[in-house]
C-alpha cells in the first residue's frame, strides 16, 4: 500500500471512489451528493485550502480523504476539517482508512496545522486520536444534525485549548446537507 498526496491528475478516479463507496453503503442519493461534493472540493477550493490524500495498491486508488480548511474568526491557529473518507468496499476492515487518515494528519503536522477537526462516528474516529469536543470548544460552520460526531485533536504538543470564535469552511463544505 502506498501513500500519495494530490489529485490533479486523477479527479475523474477521487470522485468515482467516493460516489461508488457511499452509493454501495448509504445508497445512490447518498453517493451522487458526496461526489458532488468531492468535485466541487476539487474545483473551488483554494490551493492552501485543501489537502487530498489516497491510498494505492498498485495504480488503483483503493481510498482517499480530504481535509479542508476551517477559519475561526477570533483564532491564529490553522485548523482543517477532515471530510470526507472514503474506502472501496473491497479493501474497507484491513486497516486502509486509518493507515491513510494517520498518514494525512502525520503531513498536516509537519505542515504547520494545529487543529484537525471531523464529524462522523466516534468510535471510528477515535482510533486515530479524535476525541469528541462541544460547540462551546470549537464551533462548527453549519448546524449539526448529530452533536455527538463533532470531533476534534491536536496536531500540536500543545493542549487542546478551545477555538475561538464563529467559524467558515471552504464554499463546497458550506452545504446544510453534509450536516
Amino acid at each position: 500500500m502506498k501513500f500519495s498526496s494530490g489529485f490533479i491528475s486523477r479527479t475523474q478516479e477521487i470522485s468515482d471512489l467516493f460516489e461508488n463507496t457511499f452509493a454501495t453503503s448509504e445508497g445512490p442519493e447518498e453517493g451522487a451528493l458526496i461526489a458532488d461534493f468531492v468535485r466541487n472540493l476539487m474545483s473551488g477550493s483554494a490551493k492552501e485550502d485543501l489537502y487530498c490524500f489516497t491510498a494505492l495498491e498498485g495504480p488503483e486508488i483503493v481510498g482517499g480523504i480530504f481535509l479542508s480548511r476551517l477559519t475561526y474568526a477570533q483564532e491564529d491557529r490553522q485548523v482543517f476539517i477532515l471530510s470526507p473518507v472514503a474506502v472501496t468496499p473491497a479493501w474497507q476492515g484491513k486497516g486502509v482508512g486509518q493507515q491513510l487518515i494517520s498518514f494525512g494528519l502525520s503531513e498536516l503536522r509537519q505542515n504547520g496545522i494545529d487543529f484537525v477537526t471531523t464529524y462522523g462516528d466516534p468510535a471510528f474516529y477515535s482510533r486515530v486520536g479524535f476525541r469528541q469536543i462541544s460547540e462551546e470548544f470549537a464551533q462548527a460552520p453549519l448546524a449539526l444534525s448529530q452533536p455527538e460526531g463533532w470531533l476534534g485533536q491536536s496536531l500540536t504538543a500543545n493542549s487542546m485549548d478551545p477555538i475561538s470564535g464563529p467559524c467558515t469552511c471552504v464554499p463546497a463544505l458550506n452545504n446544510p446537507d453534509l450536516w
